[in-house]
């Protein structure tokens, strides 16, 4: 029976290359006949109806396996980042706890499951497995990139700084940790990596996603020295190091932002009662939105609860489609069949697990303003603060960051400037069709009369002012986002800005912003 399985999965795997999703998923059907609770053809099924579009079958797979209860560590490395593309954190929950205490685990398992929790914004869960990971080997170099990462977050810089440099030390040729390091503090004359970095980028052959690693962290070094020339040299490397690796194609954001513009504007579902409040905070990457997360945080009725997919994995379930990013044209397309009122109550459902006694919690996920038209419809009672920034402090503080693949667009200034026209051109139209249900903060007042906008926003949302909303010290939720450094700094009005010793080459992009 085994043979006959491995042999189907082969034969799936040959259907998949060829991207025959029929074929590859008749294959894997097959031998569950044979295997029904075999967790390996259920995640390569989830897998494969990934592809496919099919988000419902997707994810169903992927609970199928997780039911099997697979002991295999490479199975449950697979089956853990699978729940986790899907939000389902109580089945992760459940599986870590059916695996027992993380001393019983081997390393590698320590370090996925850490990994998925630390997507989930579970910091401090994140760094207990860690934590068993380095008792188990202190010098293993995996262990050490993944716990100064999730020390980042938590705001341990120090603590970081040490596992990054002891992982270079082990394993100088892992370009992350380089990179992580150049962000944890402000370079020196006489404390930095400017060297190290130079003689890395130009010896060995390295992939172009290395190389934007590496040179990111040479701009961000340089730029603290104010060798600006060198900077922009190193940023104008790493930018097309990384933008070689992505299918970026304009012409399919304006499509996006053409469909959603062109939906009809429809009335809420009814709202359900006694529900909590959800706090949307959109707007473009680097924007002040972690900023702000972090400010309302300190209010006794808000729960801040970082970057989360959750609302696009209800529109993705709604409308059974799997798409790459926040949402494409075909849901769309195919949200005039979604139930809204399933979809609110769906997102309302799975964010308890996350939450205490507060009224309200913030979802601080940036491209969700791409998602305002259905958030107004599925949750007539969430608030939406709108982040608004200078466009030229925006784009290039965009530029700047090394992000995941979600945003392909930000690695070309002139593509950047496009992207950016096109948000501001889908938000004209939702503040016309949602008038009361969008607040604009905008980012330079709120860092130079922080006290006053708080309070404009606290009125916004329903809540009374509260002045420990102002200690941004006192925090100690774990930031897992790029600006996990900055926002430690707490507040902070820059009179100039940092794209001023820029102005020269970023002039056609700041032309383009201004036509």
């Amino acid at each position: 029976m085994k043979s006959a399985t491995n042999e189907l999965l082969r034969q799936a795997e040959a259907h998949a290359s060829r991207r025959d999703w029929v074929q590859a998923r008749n294959a894997l059907e097959s031998a569950l006949v044979a295997d029904p609770a075999n967790a390996t053809v259920h995640l390569q099924l989830s897998y494969i109806e990934s592809l496919a579009g099919r988000y419902r079958a997707s994810r169903a797979h992927a609970l199928a396996a997780h039911e099997s209860k697979p002991r295999d560590a490479d199975t449950l490395r697979e089956l853990m980042a699978r729940l986790r593309t899907f939000n389902e954190a109580q089945a992760l929950h459940d599986l870590l706890a059916r695996l027992g205490p993380p001393a019983q685990l081997p390393i590698p398992l320590l370090i996925v499951a850490a990994a998925q929790l630390s997507y989930l914004n579970e910091q401090d869960a994140a760094l207990r497995y860690l934590d068993e990971a380095v008792r188990g080997d202190p010098r293993y170099p995996p262990t050490l990139l993944a716990r100064g990462q999730v020390l980042t977050y938590l705001g341990r810089f120090d603590d970081a700084a040490k596992d990054l440099e002891a992982c270079i030390a082990r394993a100088p040729e892992i370009a992350q940790a380089h990179w992580f390091l150049s962000r944890l503090k402000k370079q020196k004359p006489n404390a930095n990596h400017v060297d190290r970095l130079r003689r890395m980028l130009s010896t060995g052959q390295r992939r172009p996603d290395e190389v934007a690693l590496l040179a990111f962290a040479l701009h961000k070094e340089l730029d603290d020295l104010g060798d600006h020339v060198g900077a922009w040299n190193a940023l104008v490397h790493a930018c097309n190091a990384k933008r070689s690796t992505l299918d970026y194609q304009p012409a399919q954001t304006h499509a996006l932002i053409d469909a959603l513009i062109a939906m009809p504007v429809e009335a809420p579902v009814a709202p359900i009662a006694d529900t909590r409040t959800p706090i949307f905070i959109v707007g473009m990457h680097r924007s002040g939105t972690t900023l702000l997360e972090q400010l309302l945080d300190g209010h006794s009725q808000v729960h801040g609860v970082g970057e989360l997919y959750d609302f696009t994995s209800r529109m993705r379930y709604a409308t059974d489609h799997h798409c790459r990013g926040v949402i494409d044209t075909t849901i769309v397309q195919l949200a005039s069949q979604a139930d809204f009122a399933e979809v609110g109550a769906g997102y309302l459902a799975g964010m308890e697990w996350r939450l205490r006694g507060e009224r309200c919690f913030t979802d601080k996920l940036p491209s969700n303003f791409l998602n305002i038209g259905f958030i107004c419809r599925a949750l007539p009672q969430a608030k939406i603060l709108h982040m608004v920034r200078d466009p030229v402090e925006t784009c290039f503080s965009n530029l700047r960051e090394l992000f995941s693949d979600a945003n392909p667009y930000s690695y070309d200034p002139l593509e950047l400037a496009d992207y950016y026209r096109q948000y501001e051109r889908l938000m004209a139209h939702w503040r016309a069709a949602y008038p009361d249900r969008i607040l604009d903060v905008d980012y330079a007042e709120l860092t130079r009369d922080t006290e006053n906008v708080l309070r404009r926003v606290a009125t916004f949302c329903g809540l009374e002012f509260e002045p420990r909303m102002l200690e941004l010290a006192s925090r100690e939720r774990g930031v897992a986002t790029a600006s996990a450094v900055q926002v430690r700094e707490g507040v902070v009005a820059r009179e100039v800005p940092k794209w001023a010793p820029y102005a020269e080459p970023l002039k056609p992009m700041i032309e383009a912003l201004q036509r």
